[in-house]
């Protein structure tokens, strides 16, 4: 560029070309060539710029992705940094200014103590570098927002869990029906009405990759347990209705770290099926993104429609949990029956009307009738023996029926087979009834619960246990308040004031129901001194004084050999 300007054919459209090329506005260009001809010796750009080092991003993270109050510190830093002797002393002076130095660092003197960091607050002298010269607070922000990625900064600012949202993942290529399944809980942002209790619904279902298609679902009022897994797995491998037509044996299923799935109820029931388990690492909700979709699809789709929808705030509470209030909800709360059948027609609209956007047009049912894998079936009779949890025992039938975890279940079928070794299966949390087999598996019918609790007798006990539950949590808070520390605000550095003071007379009953109450206070372990050890025994002098002079049939005992 230069040789076209000296020819005089240099031309904006030149200036523009390489303007480009470097990334670079033209006026930074023109003010290179003005340079250039000025002082020739610059003619050659500068490559040496500031960069972050590995250093500077440790200091970025302690500062929380704060740029400019790790700037201010480098700054600090420098100003802190000890500066070199101009010219040495003279030769003569140097005894004398040696005593001076003694004297004015004697014993009386005080040692000044080097400063821990550079600024309140800041990291230790140690962790800072010292820079020679420091980049302006322009030059600083530059580097920073140039040599850190989107990710990395969102990391220092909010830690490494929200540095995934700039993280790209691959998708999963898509295989055939049944040969990869996606399992998980959801919660729904609202609250139905279960028998009187305002609780929240959780959604348990399978969901088959290829596809896109729900094989299975169940809704569990309150929180989930294994056998919500169960309920949903046998719901989805049936392919009759009202489940059908999608189902069969998988060849794999996925899902997170949550302990129902690890149970092992659930893990021997999906080895028995021939069904390959993969237990994904945690916090790795892109290597099912299938069953995130859906979480998320039911969430926008369905249960922000519903009556009693309390929107989940995205920013962490500033209350603990015990102590925030639920939102009040945006109409009557649903009960958990209705929201179960609104939950069965969206899934029924999924399967059949959506759209996925993988599916390239088509129906999760037109993507499962229109693929030529053949589905791995079994009997539905037979379904329920590997979807139910054994506790490989054998019992035996008496004439009280069969007992079972301390209580007693009867069955009209029992009747003249009192002897009979059975087996019993059942499912997790339903202590109704059971299952009973015989040895070799077979079923031979469903026991119920003998004497089981009236409604009105569950109703009692439930508000009797609400009731001892209320009372508890006012003990506890009452008795807070008497762990409750307050303190008076200082302006200054002094010693912290206590406030909380009380009378003498009221510090001497809190003490006396104390030592009421405590046994060990009131226990006289002096009262009858030990009898005096053997004579070959090596009792300490300070122990002999405490034990009970010798007794004449003490020192026949001795003697007798």
């Amino acid at each position: 560029m230069l040789a076209l300007r000296a020819e005089r054919r240099l031309t904006r459209a030149h200036v523009h070309i390489t303007a480009q090329c470097l990334n670079v506005s033209d006026r930074t260009v023109w003010r290179w060539l003005a340079e250039a001809t000025t002082t020739p010796a610059t003619a050659a750009r500068r490559t040496d710029r500031f960069e972050i080092t590995s250093e500077l991003r440790v200091l970025l993270a302690y500062w929380h992705g704060n740029a400019s109050a790790v700037h201010r510190e480098l700054l600090a830093r420098a100003r802190q940094a000890p500066t070199p002797a101009i010219s040495p002393s003279p030769p003569a002076d140097t005894d004398t200014d040696a005593d001076a130095s003694a004297d004015a660092s004697g014993p009386g003197a005080p040692s000044p103590r080097p400063p821990r960091s550079a600024l309140p607050g800041g990291a230790p002298l140690a962790a800072v570098p010292l820079l020679d010269p420091v980049p302006s607070p322009a030059a600083f922000l530059r580097a920073v927002r140039r040599d850190l990625t989107a990710g990395e900064g969102t990391g220092c600012r909010h830690g490494h869990q929200s540095a995934r949202a700039h993280n790209v993942f691959a998708t999963c290529p898509r295989m055939w029906r049944n040969e990869v399944w996606e399992a998980d809980h959801v919660q729904a942002p609202l609250r139905v009405d279960a028998d009187g209790t305002l609780v929240h619904p959780f959604v348990t279902w399978f969901i088959d990759c290829a596809t896109k298609a729900i094989t299975g679902l169940a809704v569990t009022p309150g929180t989930p347990t294994r056998a919500s897994v169960l309920a949903a797995l046998r719901s989805a491998i049936v392919p009759t209705a009202p489940y059908g037509p999608y189902g069969g044996l998988p060849a794999h299923v996925r899902f997170d770290r949550g302990r129902d799935f690890l149970s092992r109820t659930v893990t021997a029931a999906l080895t028995t099926l021939d069904s390959d388990i993969t237990v994904l690492p945690p916090y790795s909700p892109h290597l099912k993104g299938s069953i995130e979709n859906l979480n998320h699809c039911a969430t926008t789709m369905l249960f922000t429609a519903l009556p009693g929808y309390t929107p989940t705030p995205r920013k962490p509470p500033k209350q603990p949990p015990r102590k925030r209030p639920d939102p009040p909800p945006a109409g009557p709360p649903m009960t958990s029956q209705a929201f179960t059948t609104e939950l069965l027609s969206w899934t029924a609209w999924w399967n059949t009307e959506h759209h996925p956007e993988s599916l390239h047009g088509a129906t999760p049912l037109q993507a499962w009738q229109t693929d030529p894998t053949p589905p791995r079936e079994i009997p539905a009779a037979d379904l329920w023996s590997f979807t139910l949890e054994d506790d490989a025992r054998t019992r035996t039938l008496t004439s009280h029926g069969l007992r079972f975890r301390n209580r007693s279940y009867l069955a009209d079928w029992m009747t003249g087979q009192v002897g009979r070794t059975v087996t019993v299966r059942f499912m997790p949390h339903h202590t109704h009834e059971i299952e009973v087999c015989d040895p070799h598996g077979h079923h031979l019918g469903t026991a119920h619960l003998a004497d089981q609790a009236t409604d009105e007798q569950l109703t009692a006990l439930r508000h009797a246990r609400n009731t001892r539950a209320r009372r508890l949590r006012a003990d506890a808070k009452a008795a807070e308040r008497f762990r409750h520390e307050r303190f008076a605000p200082a302006t200054t550095p002094t010693p912290a004031l206590r406030l909380n003071t009380i009378t003498a007379t009221e510090a001497t009953r809190e003490l006396s129901r104390y030592e009421e109450a405590d046994l060990t206070a009131l226990a006289l372990p002096d009262l009858i001194p030990p009898a005096p050890p053997s004579a070959d025994w090596a009792t300490p002098d300070s122990l002999k004084t405490r034990t009970r002079p010798p007794t004449p049939e003490h020192h026949d005992k001795e003697a007798t050999p």
